[in-house]
């Protein structure tokens, strides 16, 4: 039986502490919760279902539910997630730019604070569409309609704060028009706002580009604009630039752990997420959405939010949505 020196004793036990402290053993979900705090059919829950595939076919994890909770831009859905998933390593939380607007707007008390930056994800343009049978058939047409009164011009779209009353914020306020006046009617989900839009109860719909593919395809929908900078390559329908009118902005997306996790727990979460951002599955996903790959990891994740909650809340102020 062979033995060791008490110099080489002190040696194993000195790197057996130095590993069981080290807080960058992850330990890995096998199974996880996606919680997507709006309705079926819109950019959030796309996301948490293109997740849920791209985990479970390349057997990153055992196993991805998705759960749905509607309202408020997402406010209802963090409130719940911050009390039921607490310490919890499988617990995560899609969200990104609507919810930084919505929480501003509706003075929420549970903010992007009380969870955990886990990784950005991806980027997506806005969009500005009309039904088929619509008046309006240029950007230029809808310019002219918003100045004369903003009013009468219906904005279709996301929860108030968002990204989508963002975009029609601004787009009032560059065509001349008091943009904390737009007549903006917020819907919870993506499947509700289309469904405004199809039917023509509002004058324009604005959401992410890949919400309205298909129904430009199928020509019940066009384009008038899409927030990309001109020249950008792979776009679907020409830029509201192009049409005479320079608004860029990009939406982003995101995932979050709950609160109170470990170092531990944090990196598995991360690292898992990470195997998914840059498997070539992914990829493919991003490419047949058209979605851009933003990827950022934890700590340059939280360092962006905090930079773009103060973005987001100096914009808001500006075209007077958000008030002190």
């Amino acid at each position: 039986m062979s033995t060791i020196t008490r110099r080489e004793a002190v040696a194993l036990g000195a790197g057996l502490a130095a590993v069981l402290a080290h807080p960058a053993i992850a330990q890995a979900p096998t199974e996880l919760k996606l919680l997507a705090p709006a309705a079926p059919g819109g950019g959030w829950d796309q996301t948490a279902r293109t997740m849920q595939s791209v985990l479970t076919g390349e057997r990153l994890v055992r196993s991805a539910q998705v759960t749905n909770v509607a309202g408020a831009g997402g406010t209802i859905g963090i409130a719940q997630f911050v009390n039921s998933s607490r310490g919890d390593p499988g617990a995560l939380m899609i969200s990104g730019f609507v919810m930084v607007g919505a929480i501003l707007m509706n003075k929420a008390p549970v903010t992007l604070d009380a969870v955990t930056p886990v990784a950005r994800l991806t980027g997506e343009w806005q969009a500005l569409v009309v039904s088929a049978a619509s008046p309006i058939k240029s950007v230029a047409d809808l310019a002219a309609a918003v100045k004369a009164d903003v009013s009468r011009v219906s904005w279709g779209g996301g929860s108030a704060g968002g990204v989508d009353h963002i975009t029609a914020a601004m787009f009032a306020g560059l065509a001349g028009a008091d943009g904390g006046k737009v007549n903006y009617i917020a819907h919870s989900g993506g499947g509700e706002a289309m469904a405004a839009i199809l039917s023509n109860r509002v004058t324009v719909g604005v959401g992410g580009v890949s919400e309205f593919e298909q129904h430009v395809k199928s020509r019940r929908l066009r384009w008038l604009g899409i927030t990309a900078p001109e020249g950008t390559a792979g776009l679907p329908g020409p830029t509201l630039t192009a049409g005479g009118l320079k608004l860029e902005l990009q939406n982003w997306r995101g995932v979050f752990g709950g609160p109170g996790l470990s170092d531990a727990q944090k990196a598995g979460l991360g690292e898992v997420v990470e195997k998914m951002a840059k498997s070539k599955a992914w990829a493919d996903q991003l490419a047949a959405k058209g979605w851009q790959d933003t990827y950022l990891a934890a700590d340059a994740f939280a360092a962006f939010l905090k930079e773009e909650n103060a973005r987001v809340e100096g914009v808001l102020r500006n075209l007077g949505l958000v008030r002190a």
